[in-house]
């Protein structure tokens, strides 16, 4: 009995070192290393050169990379609203279901778990000019739309393609968020005669605000980190109008011979997104209450 107290005593702390350990070992040390990399000229052979702030002035004067960061902010407009809509649609859905949610659960989220480069090559033929989806729109509404080569459609086409690998994750998200909502509110509701649309939003929405906020900032990160679909559907064109931060940091780091430079963008990159989540958690964020 001693030694069964002795091991639940222990039980926080071996969990609390086991993730310390993880966080030191993988988010740490690598931040760390990457600010000292950033404050020195290295080309992966020879001892580093200590060169100031150097790296970020050359990464300042760049206008590739913060063409590729407006990109972002471009992909944003597009992937949010569609994820978010898509998202809590396929959760709508989910809660309505009967039978097969969990069949229907893990169908979708299987697309989050697939291989980045084999869907990525597979969009890039349905979306390509004599492609299905051309094929589709020309055999029924008579004309086709250049969905990879116009710099207006390409960030779109990309966008949609990160949607349909997250919609299930996201989705699920939500999904706990949809059943953790008392039903005695919505009978209140009813029997207070509240409409669809102000039900949406005067309770579903604010009641599941913590999962709509952790969905916001998942999408942001990855936002941010998105490489494969662009690097491989579009090439980052046309005209640089799908190059993204990660595109320019792996050119830059493994093309270029410059891994300095590229930490460097990859700090520019860490803080930018870690100020629009925050901006955006505190626009957000707000308690709800039941009365």
């Amino acid at each position: 009995m001693t030694f069964l107290k002795l091991k639940d005593k222990h039980v926080g702390s071996i969990l609390a070192a086991s993730y310390l350990g993880y966080t030191s070992i993988f988010w740490f040390y690598p931040f760390i290393w990457l600010a000292v990399l950033s404050l020195t000229e290295w080309r992966f052979v020879g001892t580093p050169t200590f060169n100031g702030l150097n790296n970020f002035i050359l990464v300042m004067q760049d206008p590739l990379f913060w063409k590729s960061m407006l990109n972002v902010l471009r992909f944003l407009m597009y992937y949010l609203p569609i994820v978010f809509i898509a998202s809590f649609l396929f959760a709508f859905g989910l809660q309505k279901l009967k039978y097969g949610r969990t069949f229907v659960g893990l169908s979708f989220l299987l697309a989050n778990v697939s291989s980045g480069v084999a869907y990525s090559i597979v969009f890039s033929k349905i979306f390509s000019q004599d492609g299905p989806l051309n094929t589709f729109l020309y055999d029924w509404f008579g004309f086709t739309l250049p969905w990879l080569t116009s710099p207006d459609l390409a960030m779109l086409s990309i966008a949609l393609v990160v949607t349909w690998k997250f919609v299930g994750y996201y989705g699920l998200i939500l999904f706990s968020g949809l059943n953790s909502i008392p039903k005695e509110i919505y009978s209140a509701a009813t029997l207070d005669n509240t409409g669809t649309i102000k039900r949406l939003f005067h309770i579903t929405l604010p009641m599941i605000n913590p999962q709509l906020i952790m969905v916001l900032v998942l999408a942001i990160t990855v936002s941010f980190a998105i490489f494969t679909e662009p690097y491989l559907i579009t090439g980052g064109g046309p005209l640089n109008s799908t190059t993204t931060p990660m595109i320019v940091m792996y050119e830059t780091a493994f093309m270029k011979m410059q891994p300095s430079w590229a930490a460097t963008m990859s700090i520019f990159i860490a803080l930018t997104s870690f100020g629009i989540i925050l901006a955006v958690r505190k626009l957000l964020e707000r308690k709800v209450e039941i009365v």
